[in-house]
């Protein structure tokens, strides 16, 4: 694995600070053909790609180094990075509230049902943190962090990536009832999805688009035994689980017990970041509910993304980057608003 994280890089490298372009498929979201402000400050948020060039132009480097490391160890930490940017940026905004740990001021995001003996990733975030205030001390907030190692996961694992706006600051409180609130479940329907993914300020493509993230990963058998056994209260399984995906779950995951085993969320190529969770889910073996909903939901401008992307990964990475962007410019601190902070589980001036 170590060979191949080693190998990715190589070849995409050269594309770090560079977004690609390709055909639109006609009818899709206006959102996938704006301009991204690759060399100012965008014009709500203030933030700009450039944020660091005199004062930390190192930073990016120091994520993915360590990153490189500790992906090599454990293939899973990539998707584990990725989806720390979802559920900071889905609370209070891209603020790194997901990061602090439970203080006298504080009662942590991690304790929430999504994230509690889920999330994963703090100390490699913590390393990055440490190494990066070495260079330029009091300088890059741990959101942006999060934002940079978002990225950095996503194009070792062979996927694309986006010019990202930076200059983020860190809140000094957090949202237990957030977390447990606006973050997507996995037994999510269609319209549910839409609806949390409004309230951030995102569209049916960028659901579409994001949900691609499940190309790499995986979920513990909790998030989808509902499907195995009670999809509708009825005791039995749910009708769109292709039969032997259904019975290859099930003996991962028995009635009874086993809530903390995994299952990869894309079976074809777990650690890869390509397209083939799309074509899983036209397989009818999307793993989690929130998946297959998109092809199922009665969604027809969702379900025809999803087909897209099964055919035209291109397009699926073209998209995901935008998204991405859009995703991370979410309700950000800047200027006075939120502060740098120096340990990334506290709040600056709590010991």
């Amino acid at each position: 694995m170590a060979f191949s994280i080693r190998y990715l890089l190589s070849l995409t490298m050269i594309s770090l600070y560079f977004s690609f372009s390709f055909a639109f498929f006609p009818g899709y979201n206006n959102h996938f053909m704006e301009g991204e402000f690759p060399n100012e400050a965008h014009p709500l948020t203030g933030l700009c790609p450039q944020y660091y060039q005199f004062t930390c132009p190192q930073a990016d480097q120091i994520v993915i180094s360590v990153l490189m490391e500790a992906i090599a160890k454990d293939p899973r930490m990539a998707a584990s990075i990725l989806r720390l940017h979802f559920h900071d940026c889905f609370v209070q905004g891209c603020d790194a509230s997901v990061l602090l740990d439970d203080s006298k001021e504080i009662v942590s995001e991690k304790n929430a049902v999504p994230n509690k003996n889920s999330l994963r990733g703090f100390e490699v975030i913590d390393q990055i943190k440490a190494q990066i205030e070495e260079a330029c001390p009091n300088t890059v907030s741990c959101a942006d962090i999060i934002a940079l190692a978002a990225r950095a996961s996503t194009l070792l694992s062979g996927g694309p990536t986006w010019e990202l706006p930076l200059g983020r600051k860190d809140s000094k409180t957090a949202s237990l009832n957030g977390a447990n609130v606006n973050i997507p479940p996995p037994n999510s329907t269609i319209q549910n999805l839409i609806t949390l993914f409004d309230r951030q300020g995102l569209d049916q493509g960028d659901l579409a688009a994001l949900s691609g993230g499940h190309t790499i990963g995986v979920a513990r058998c909790v998030s989808f035994k509902q499907r195995l056994y009670n999809q509708n209260g009825n005791n039995k399984p749910d009708e769109t689980l292709e039969q032997s995906f259904y019975y290859n779950l099930a003996r991962v995951c028995p009635r009874s017990g086993g809530d903390n085993n995994i299952s990869p969320l894309d079976f074809a190529s777990p650690v890869k970041f390509d397209n083939y969770y799309y074509k899983s889910i036209l397989e009818r073996r999307g793993l989690l509910n929130s998946d297959e909903v998109l092809l199922t939901g009665n969604d027809p401008f969702v379900a025809s993304l999803v087909k897209s992307y099964a055919e035209d990964e291109a397009l699926f990475f073209d998209h995901f980057a935008k998204s991405m962007v859009k995703m991370g410019n979410i309700n950000p601190l800047t200027g006075y608003n939120g502060e740098v902070r120096r340990n990334c589980r506290r709040v600056n001036g709590v010991f």
